[in-house]
């Protein structure tokens, strides 16, 4: 294990991969829908110092998507992937790729796993093209990066829940 808190846990389950797990407070249909939702991946995606372009996002297998951070200076972090498979509401698989890292691609498999009590485990498992692309991640400050919008989820989602429970 890499990084461990008491919700987020980094694992290594091979040379060539990573896997991040946590626990989410929400139902798997709610995780899945607010995932996926363009309008709200500026509110969590990425650590809370970039605000989050939403380029492109045809969720759809084959649709591309493209993202960035940006930071209070201007400067700006792209990322892009395609969806290769969609399975509502547990699973995504999509290719991920850091720009200013043009051909190192990896595919990321998002497993949403209903838990009971209105709780979702998620799951992504990255596997790389080499050690050394999969390294290069965990040296970029990847973890603490990826707890942060894991807390920006959580938080979107009990709002979500508070507001849904209002009607």
């Amino acid at each position: 294990m890499i990084a461990s808190d008491s919700k987020f846990k980094v694992t290594l389950p091979s040379d060539r991969e990573l896997e991040m797990t946590r626990t989410l407070d929400a139902p798997r249909e709610l995780v899945f829908k607010t995932m996926l939702d363009p309008d709200l991946i500026p509110r969590w995606w990425g650590p809370r110092r970039y605000s989050t372009i939403v380029d492109k996002m045809d969720v759809r297998v084959g649709g591309k998507w493209r993202y960035a951070n940006r930071a209070a200076d201007g400067n700006e972090f792209w990322f892009n992937g395609e969806y290769r498979e969609i399975v509502p509401p547990e699973r995504v698989v999509q290719t991920f790729e850091f720009e200013p890292m043009a051909g190192h691609i990896s595919v990321d498999t998002l497993t949403l796993e209903d838990i009971g009590d209105g709780r979702t485990r998620v799951r992504v498992r990255s596997v790389f093209a080499s050690k050394e692309d999969r390294d290069a991640v965990l040296s970029s400050g990847m973890e603490s990066g990826a707890n942060e919008t894991y807390d920006r989820l959580a938080e979107i989602l009990a709002e979500k829940q508070r507001v849904g429970s209002k009607r």
